[in-house]
């Protein structure tokens, strides 16, 4: 999701697997590429692996001959680029560029296909096995100029939608938070997996209760977003 408040946020769940099996539960699909730039790889984890370390490679190529730091679009375009060029063999994944621009701080997200045909709305983007489930709900929460606390919120609260909903994701999810104040530039949110407790009563069949907190790694404490 992107805002007009110089902000920007980056989701993904932690699970990989095969079909309905679950093969790990810690995954991490969302990559640093620069300093407020990110990169999001859903698919054949193998193929996101090879991208992955095609694209650091050209990057670091780009910045020792152009001496700046990358732009988003930049990388979106760069991305798209070896995408077309495997066409014929295509890496069976769907990337996802979201970052800020290093001069302008405008907030820039856009996905991709297998082949590397670009999309850039102005508001949020869905890649992956929850897409269908994620489009109509990130419709209903984004609006314009909401604030960074705004903004995560209704990245948290249309991911906790989707793994719900989608049997192919789950255990927990990761949102970064990408801001324009230099202090704080990436803040990184973890959203606990379900826990389910149960709780026995006398005379009273097991209650099951599940609930979702949040954890800030720049400050104490937890606090629930989801509660049912």
């Amino acid at each position: 999701m992107a805002t007009f408040f110089r902000c920007i946020c980056i989701a993904s769940d932690l699970r990989i697997g095969e079909q309905m099996t679950t093969v790990a539960v810690d995954q991490k699909k969302v990559h640093k590429i620069a300093d407020k730039v990110y990169l999001g790889l859903s698919g054949f984890s193998s193929d996101a692996k090879t991208v992955l370390e095609k694209i650091i490679f050209r990057k670091t190529l780009y910045e020792l001959r152009e001496n700046r730091k990358i732009k988003p679009g930049v990388l979106a375009t760069m991305i798209s680029n070896l995408a077309y060029q495997h066409r014929f063999g295509s890496y069976f994944t769907e990337p996802l560029v979201a970052g800020l621009d290093p001069d302008t701080n405008k907030p820039y997200i856009c996905s991709m296909d297998t082949i590397g045909c670009i999309a850039s709305p102005r508001d949020f983007v869905a890649v992956g096995t929850g897409q269908e489930y994620l489009l109509g709900v990130c419709e209903s929460f984004w609006r314009e100029n909401m604030s960074p606390e705004e903004l995560f919120e209704a990245t948290a609260q249309s991911m906790l939608s989707c793994l719900e909903r989608d049997a192919a994701s789950g255990w927990g999810v990761v949102i970064y938070t990408i801001t324009k104040d230099k202090l704080r530039d990436t803040n990184t949110f973890f959203i606990n997996s379900v826990y389910s407790q149960r709780q026995h009563t006398e005379g009273q069949n097991g209650l099951e209760s599940n609930c979702i907190c949040v954890r800030s790694n720049n400050r104490d404490g937890f606090r629930i977003v989801y509660d049912l």
